[in-house]
């Protein structure tokens, strides 16, 4: 199996989330992928349940705005890298990351104050991707 070459930060696309481009920082110590979110609201859609949110996903565009909708998988209890435990919606949606298409688990939080709103963490990138550290956004912006 080849394996796709990326830098520390990569374009991505989420496009069930409407989401056409952000900026994600590759954090192999993170186990799950974190996605910044907004407004977060549980409702009931077709007898399941659904997560809606919004976000800006270019910190250059504060004026864009994307509001989101997805059914989530569970709430889990959620280590991060300070050591605080939070708990935060888990969904499942597509990735785009240049070329390439893989259906990943994200979860929601507050990342408003990090320098970036999502992180891309290794079970998203495990048996797909090498990281090269020394080099950023690699791949371009996604293909969609």
């Amino acid at each position: 199996m080849s394996k796709t070459i990326i830098g520390s930060r990569e374009w991505c696309s989420l496009p069930q989330l409407g989401i056409e481009l952000i900026k994600a920082k590759v954090d192999s110590g993170a186990k799950t992928t974190a996605l910044h979110a907004d407004n977060l609201t549980e409702f009931i859609k077709d007898g399941e349940e659904w997560v809606k949110f919004s976000l800006h996903p270019l910190k250059s565009r504060p004026d864009l705005i994307v509001n989101c909708e997805a059914k989530f998988i569970e709430k889990r209890i959620i280590k991060s890298s300070n050591g605080t435990k939070e708990e935060r919606y888990v969904i499942e949606t597509e990735l785009l990351l240049g070329k390439d298409s893989y259906l990943i688990e994200v979860t929601l939080t507050n990342r408003k104050l990090m320098g970036f709103h999502m992180l891309l963490g290794r079970q998203a990138m495990n048996n797909r991707v090498l990281i090269d550290c020394e080099f950023r956004y690699l791949l371009g912006k996604p293909i969609l």
